[in-house]
């Protein structure tokens, strides 16, 4: 069966853009229909022939948006042929979507002159998209809602898995959750959230933070409530502070190519590349200016989402990406007024918990990335990039199933970790004052034995016992257990 559409374009046109993730295809329907993953297409709905611009026109008015494949499509659609179309029907959706696209993807302008007498239309349809703020083009009535804008954009498609989330007002409950506990229970907490966020980032790295690291980190996410904008001098500073080797410390963003590597050997061993130094500088100009402008009009954890995993799939720096991807999480929900008060959500503690799925959602675009370029090893370390691919690939992407696990992050971190911890918090407290009232122990070897209770599912070890055998009473451990043993029974 004959595919229509992007998947055309992208084949025919031999495209270099990650292909679409569902297909149109003609198949003996009656109606256009989704059936698994691709869109089935009656034949008397499918372009007639093999113009590249029909099947732009199918592609807007079935398919939505890909800027990627539209970018390179576009190229290769003469003036003469829209200036047809528009003749044709000069106040068309699909022509003048067509012409606002092929002016500001191409840098060129249409010879006309003609006004449109047509209600504005968005480029991005808001049922089918997170869309952005709208920025109306008056020449062809089209209103930009692009999360971004046409130097760099990023597509979130609304699915029921995304739209299950975003119901639920994840920071919303947050923030009442956490004005529900006693003051000192929230600093406690908080407290918590910060330290552990700080370890599970640098464990996500595979790196065991030493004192200092976390000490700076830890002052590092408590900075983001300060409201500071996102810019080159900032994330320079903020790079600074996450690395301690001094030849890894960045001045600007990078200037020569870098990659990620998997531990294999050779070329093999290259399992990401990201865009060249020059491409990079300017995208990270327009991310920096979608998340200053944007993250307070988009949904707060969406606009974190898209800043964060467009930095880490961006690289400015040669080293301290990871770490600093996911502190624009929080940086980023700082900013927008999400989280105040100090409050943080500890998110890289669930992506620690759910590591399998960062790493899928990062090889979302990683992986079919990758195929763009030619890795050549010389010897030793050395390697030549080549990139054979477009530079419309790291300027739309899909972040989908980046915005999709990161509210499940979310949604973790308040509903497991937080909650977790502080209910963790009310047993120990329960149980120090229980054997104060009835026992004279030691302060810190109380708290180390209740701890470990509660971290062994209510039971102090024989370990622990011959640990403690000489400070603490026998009668002390029993009651310790019996009484975590009924808080845990009752939760």
């Amino acid at each position: 069966m004959p595919v229509v559409g992007y998947a055309y374009l992208h084949d025919a046109l031999r495209l270099k853009a990650i292909a679409p993730k569902r297909v149109a295809m003609v198949k003996p329907v009656t109606r256009v229909s989704m059936i698994g993953d691709c869109l089935a297409v009656p034949q008397s709905v499918a372009p007639t022939g093999n113009s590249t611009l029909e099947h732009i026109f199918f592609a807007l008015k079935h398919e939505g948006i890909n800027l990627s494949i539209l970018a390179q499509a576009l190229e290769s659609v003469p003036a003469e042929e829209l200036l047809e179309e528009l003749d044709k029907a000069p106040n068309g959706v699909f022509v003048r979507k067509a012409c606002y696209l092929w002016e500001g993807l191409t840098n060129q302008r249409l010879d006309y002159e003609a006004s449109v007498n047509s209600r504005f239309l968005p480029l991005f349809d808001p049922e089918r998209y997170i869309t952005g703020p709208t920025v109306r083009n008056t020449r062809w009535r089209i209103e930009f809602n692009g999360l971004g804008s046409l130097r760099y954009c990023a597509t979130v498609e609304r699915t029921s898995e995304l739209e299950a989330l975003l119901s639920l007002d994840i920071l919303g409950r947050a923030k009442t959750f956490m004005a529900t506990l006693p003051a000192e229970m929230m600093d406690r907490a908080i407290n918590w959230a910060y330290l552990h966020e700080t370890r599970d980032s640098f464990a996500i790295e595979k790196e065991e933070p030493s004192e200092e690291k976390s000490r700076r980190f830890v002052q590092l996410l408590r900075q983001a409530h300060d409201g500071r904008e996102l810019s080159e001098e900032y994330l320079v500073e903020l790079q600074n502070s996450t690395v301690s080797n001094p030849f890894d410390k960045a001045a600007l963003f990078r200037h020569e190519q870098n990659h990620l590597h998997n531990g294999l050997r050779g070329a093999s061993g290259v399992s990401y590349i990201p865009p060249e130094p020059d491409l990079c500088r300017e995208l990270m100009d327009e991310l920096m200016r979608f998340a200053n402008q944007s993250s307070r009009k988009v949904d707060s954890l969406v606009a974190a989402a898209v800043t964060a995993f467009g930095f880490v799939f961006l690289h400015p720096f040669m080293d301290g990406n990871g770490r600093l991807s996911r502190f624009l999480i929080h940086q980023t929900l700082c900013h927008s007024g999400a989280l105040e008060n100090g409050l943080l959500l500890p998110v890289s503690v669930a992506m620690k918990h759910e590591e399998s799925n960062y790493l899928a959602a990062l090889k979302e675009f990683s992986q079919p990335a990758r195929d763009f370029w030619n890795v050549t090893w010389l010897d030793a370390e050395q390697m030549a990039f080549e990139f054979i691919g477009h530079p419309s690939i790291y300027r739309f992407w899909d972040a989908t199933r980046c915005v999709e696990f990161t509210l499940q992050m979310a949604r973790r971190a308040l509903e497991v970790e937080l909650r977790e911890e502080t209910d963790f918090l009310d047993r120990y407290d329960r149980i120090v004052k229980a054997v104060n009232q009835r026992y004279d122990v030691r302060g810190s070897d109380l708290s180390k034995l209740v701890m470990m209770c509660l971290d062994n599912e209510g039971k102090v070890s024989r370990h622990r016992r011959k640990q403690f055998q000489y400070s603490v009473p026998e009668a002390v451990f029993e009651f310790i257990e019996a009484e975590a043993g009924r808080l845990l029974a009752d939760a």
